[in-house]
């Protein structure tokens, strides 16, 4: 069980728990609810095996002995639970501490090439996405996540619109060459028609390896696999379904 979803069977009772409390919180008009047929426990495994390991539904159906729109209308209906009942567990920009010294970088989180987002296309990764800001420690611990912004936008302006600069200072952060012009610690750009200095490429290397902190950091959150390869779900999902393997990712850790 651990292997498949992230969590034993004791863990997974008690997100079951979690779960029905935030469904009595919703007004029974807005409700979703899971299959009958599936029962609220194993939905809640069906979710989180399609979390962690991004697997097809029609893979999940063969394997439950039900219809693939079950499967669909069992992760429908506790997706949105998870990111509701595990918002709590989920750190805030406001959070973060001035004078603690972080590590931040972006990532794209992929999904299918949607007609109707045309602002998913990242450049600098060459496929669709949403973008999000990963800070932690300098002892790898995870501290912050931001809101997903989509794809074609520049890491700089994803950190500017989370806020997160605000009320820290921008020197007690380092990052990559994209932060350049923050006044955080990055690495020596090279000036068009010239080459570093010895001193210059010894800072930067000295930077990068500090960096491969939060890339650890970020390597280990995407161990949800939904995190790692493309969405395949509606656009619409994907926010939600971001939120809601963040939420497992930082409730696994608390």
């Amino acid at each position: 069980m651990y292997y498949t979803t992230g969590f034993f069977g004791r863990e997974i009772e008690d997100l079951c728990a979690l779960i029905a409390k935030a469904q009595v919180s919703i007004p029974v008009a807005d409700r979703q609810e899971w299959p009958p047929i599936l029962g609220l426990g194993n939905s809640v495994v069906i979710t989180l095996t399609y979390l962690r390991r991004n697997r097809v539904q029609c893979e999940l159906a063969e394997t439950y002995g039900v219809s693939q729109p079950t499967i669909s209308r069992a992760i429908t209906a506790v997706t949105p639970l998870l990111a509701r009942a595990l918002a709590r567990y989920i750190p805030t920009a406001d959070e973060l501490q001035p004078g603690q010294q972080y590590l931040v970088d972006g990532t794209l989180l992929p999904c299918w090439s949607w007609a109707c987002g045309p602002g998913l296309y990242s450049g600098k990764h060459k496929t669709t996405g949403m973008n999000v800001q990963v800070a932690c420690t300098l002892d790898g611990e995870l501290v912050w996540i931001s809101d997903p912004v989509e794809g074609a936008r520049h890491d700089v302006f994803c950190l500017d619109e989370s806020g997160a600069l605000d009320g820290t200072k921008p020197r007690d952060w380092t990052g990559d060459k994209g932060y350049v012009g923050r006044d955080m610690i990055t690495p020596i750009k090279k000036t068009p028609g010239e080459e570093l200095l010895d001193w210059q490429k010894t800072f930067n290397t000295a930077i990068n390896k500090i960096r491969a902190v939060v890339e650890r950091a970020i390597a280990n959150l995407k161990n949800w696999r939904i995190l790692h390869t493309d969405y395949r779900r509606p656009l619409g999902t994907f926010r939600t379904t971001i939120s809601a393997a963040i939420g497992l990712h930082f409730y696994s850790m608390a």
